[in-house]
């Protein structure tokens, strides 16, 4: 399988890399911004490449195996950036890139949940090998209230059919366990497959979108990196964020419009720079995405 990165030479380009520079790729993933980054510079710059997922770090060494490069790999999400760097004793790095998509090996590989389309266990976690205190997407449809359930179906994943769909899993529990990915397909089927018989998207995809959000904290981390990443970012240096859906563009949106208006930034994007119709022709998956880039002054 081949992960293909998205807006690739776009954020590469934006973030203006230059020898010298100490970069922070926050989100590995399948490899390929790093390796983009890698084959311009090779050593002449310093990459630190943080993931949860220890397989996407082992994957991304055997890719660049037999080429020169500088790079300090950690098996942490991006919002411990601050943590990673105090350890490594830098105190500024010069460009910080976020992909917030999941990579292809995640999806399809992983065997944690993430695609409704393979019958897996319900996990949804980022962690390869999660402990009894991570919490896992079973935890969630098992265990919380159905208003809880409602409430982040609507609010992480925009499904209008929310309540249908909590009432839906609560109802399915007390008969059994949701264990599976097709568990929790099915039960989303029965209760509002019909009103999606017409609508381009499949009726599981925004309520396991809002499970993996939930389950990762995701909008809470990207809050976190935004905030500590500017705050370990040099004098002209620069982040780039890719987001796949309306809930993280506008909170890249409204985080860079505020260091703006404090006078901190330019927003170097100003409309977020989108796939081409040719990009999103070779990769479905890339027709969501938003790139915008933002400079510290």
């Amino acid at each position: 399988m081949t992960h293909i990165s998205v807006l690739k030479d776009e954020l590469i380009d934006g973030l203006q890399i230059k020898p010298g520079d100490t970069i922070v790729d926050g989100t590995l993933g399948g490899g390929g911004h790093t390796l983009e980054i890698i084959k311009r510079f090779g050593s002449s710059v310093k990459i630190i490449a943080l993931d949860f997922d220890s397989d996407a770090i082992a994957r991304t060494k055997d890719l660049i195996a037999d080429m020169s490069s500088d790079i300090t790999f950690k098996t942490v999400g991006f919002q411990d950036i601050c943590k990673v760097l105090d350890e490594l004793h830098i105190t500024y790095v010069d460009r910080i890139l976020l992909d917030l998509g999941l990579s292809s090996f995640q999806l399809e590989d992983a065997g944690r949940g993430f695609s409704f389309l393979k019958d897996e266990p319900l996990l949804m976690t980022m962690k390869k090998n999660p402990n009894d205190e991570d919490l896992t997407a079973l935890d969630i449809v098992n265990t919380w209230e159905e208003k809880t359930l409602a409430d982040i179906i609507y609010g992480f994943g925009e499904e209008k059919y929310s309540r249908k769909i909590a009432k839906a899993i609560v109802e399915a529990r007390k008969e059994k366990k949701i264990e599976t990915t097709f568990d929790l397909v099915d039960i989303i089927d029965k209760a509002v497959g019909k009103a999606y018989r017409n609508m381009k998207i499949h009726p599981s995809t925004r309520t396991f979108q809002a499970l993996r959000i939930a389950t990762n904290a995701e909008l809470t981390n990207l809050e976190k990196v935004i905030e500590n990443g500017w705050e370990k970012l040099s004098k002209g240096g620069r982040i780039a964020i890719i987001t796949f859906h309306s809930l993280e563009d506008r909170i890249v949106k409204k985080a860079f419009i505020s260091l703006k208006q404090k006078g901190y930034a330019n927003i170097i994007t100003k409309k977020p720079i989108i796939p081409t119709s040719l990009e999103i022709n070779q990769n479905t998956r890339s027709r969501s995405a938003k790139l915008r880039i933002i400079e510290k002054i």
